[in-house]
């Protein structure tokens, strides 16, 4: 094994993730773009877009990343909301994940899934999926909370 610097330790350190909760409003609905797995763990399970930050790229960069690869969205101005890491919410590891939130306009709709994506589609937030992938249940419901505190949320779908 190679070390990097002078203070690299030999126990197991966690995986760290990024994920991106895109928000859109359509004809007065809030939606949430998700994304449908098409790799084990969770084959075939709904989940938010994102994946593994890699070892020498910054977060804002590996959120952004996936993203792109697995939804097409490309451009969306995205801040860091809350970081999840709860042990056991992912069989492959102890992994924390550090969770962006973003809006885009009705000029932004169109995606594509790529990558490890096998569907990229837009839910209506009021009738999510319930069994999503990892814990994203909470990590949806979390973002959503937040989502409908913003000025943003009144003024798109309440009209004030």
């Amino acid at each position: 094994m190679t070390k990097r610097g002078e203070y690299v330790y030999e126990w197991p350190r966690p995986m760290v993730a990024a994920d991106a909760a895109v928000f859109g409003f359509f004809a007065g609905k809030a939606k949430l773009l998700l994304v449908n797995r098409r790799n084990e763990p969770f084959k075939g399970k709904w989940c938010l877009p994102g994946g593994f930050v890699n070892i020498d790229e910054e977060l804002d960069n590996a959120v952004a990343r996936e993203l792109a690869e697995e939804t097409a969205l490309t451009g969306v101005r995205l801040e860091q909301v809350h970081t999840f890491g709860r042990c056991g919410r992912d069989p492959r590891g102890r992994v924390i994940t550090v969770t962006y939130m973003g809006i885009v306009g009705e000029d932004k709709p169109k995606v594509e899934a790529g990558d490890d994506a096998a569907q990229a589609q837009w839910f209506d937030i009021e009738k999510m999926p319930t069994d999503l992938a990892f814990d994203h249940n909470d990590v949806t419901k979390f973002v959503i909370r937040k989502l409908k505190r913003r000025k943003v949320y009144k003024l798109n779908v309440n009209g004030r």
